[in-house]
């Protein structure tokens, strides 16, 4: 029996099916099938019912796999008992959204390489809904997002770290008008609101009776920001500090009183790393004074 072995049949039941579990794992379909296969030898059991088209456990199969999980969660811990409370030791996989990682993330990596050299830090990036699906799977350990709509996502929970404000933001020759009469009469670049920060920016609206005249929607606040640079139109968004102080564009309050969103940390119930994540959130403080 091997730990990848038993990797591979979590991902299985998290990911339901062979081809999906081998890309969660970096396996081929086959390779997945030879690990069952070997698991089942060894166990001397049926894993899976065969007759389904998608694999389903037999009830032997889900003792293996919850004994699986265990063993795994044992496993994950050892990095953890081996280190003193000064130094930490482990690998902390992190998901980010693009304003995180274009924003406070690298200088709170910065304090915590310093405070604690032998973590180590995998970071992906994604939007808040991609990262907790991600965390909900065991694919990240954490995830820096906005606050989740309630209630959270099973099995998982979330602790807020600092809050951004949201902008109305224009080219700086507009920077003067009436944010009401700007968004009713100039182009309108919506953010997705399948992105979460999306979702408030359309409940606002509503409420304050603001009919936008739509030109663009789009996902990334990355490519708003350009388009609004390049006078196609103009946008809501939220931005840090540091952000909306470098924008070569004009930024007026959203919302009365002005809209905020909360960005923290998502994580499974079971906290198989709270040392590390506690860590990273400590991080993420002392950047944040400094």
């Amino acid at each position: 029996m091997s730990l990848r072995a038993l990797r591979t049949l979590r991902a299985i039941a998290r990911h339901g099916s062979f081809g999906r579990a081998g890309e969660a794992v970096g396996l081929t379909q086959s390779a997945v099938s030879l690990q069952v296969k070997t698991l089942e030898e060894e166990f001397a059991v049926q894993l899976f019912d065969r007759s389904r088209r998608l694999p389903v456990f037999t009830e032997a199969g889900r003792i293996v796999l919850a004994k699986a999980e265990e063993v795994l969660a044992l496993y994950d811990r050892i990095p953890e008992a081996l280190s003193d409370e000064r130094s930490l030791a482990g690998r902390l996989r992190v998901g980010a959204m693009p304003s995180v990682l274009s924003g406070i993330l690298p200088d709170a990596l910065v304090v915590l390489n310093r405070a604690h050299p032998r973590i180590r830090i995998h970071v992906s990036y994604g939007l808040s809904g991609e990262l907790a699906h991600q965390v909900a799977s065991g694919e990240l350990d954490v995830a820096m997002t906005l606050e989740p709509a309630r209630p959270h996502p099973a099995n998982q929970f979330w602790s807020p770290l600092y809050e951004n404000r949201f902008w109305v933001i224009v080219p700086p020759a507009l920077a003067r008008q009436d944010i009401r009469k700007l968004l009713a009469e100039q182009p309108f670049i919506r953010l997705d609101s399948r992105a979460w920060s999306g979702r408030p920016i359309e409940r606002e609206l509503r409420r304050l009776r603001i009919d936008v005249r739509e030109e663009m929607v789009l996902g990334s606040p990355e490519t708003i920001i350009r388009m609004v640079q390049k006078g196609l139109g103009i946008s809501i968004l939220s931005l840090s500090e540091e952000l909306r102080a470098e924008l070569p564009l004009a930024c007026l309050p959203f919302g009365e009183p002005q809209l905020t969103r909360r960005i923290g940390l998502l994580e499974r119930q079971e906290r198989g790393k709270k040392a590390l994540v506690e860590a990273l959130a400590q991080a993420v403080a002392e950047a944040m004074r400094q």
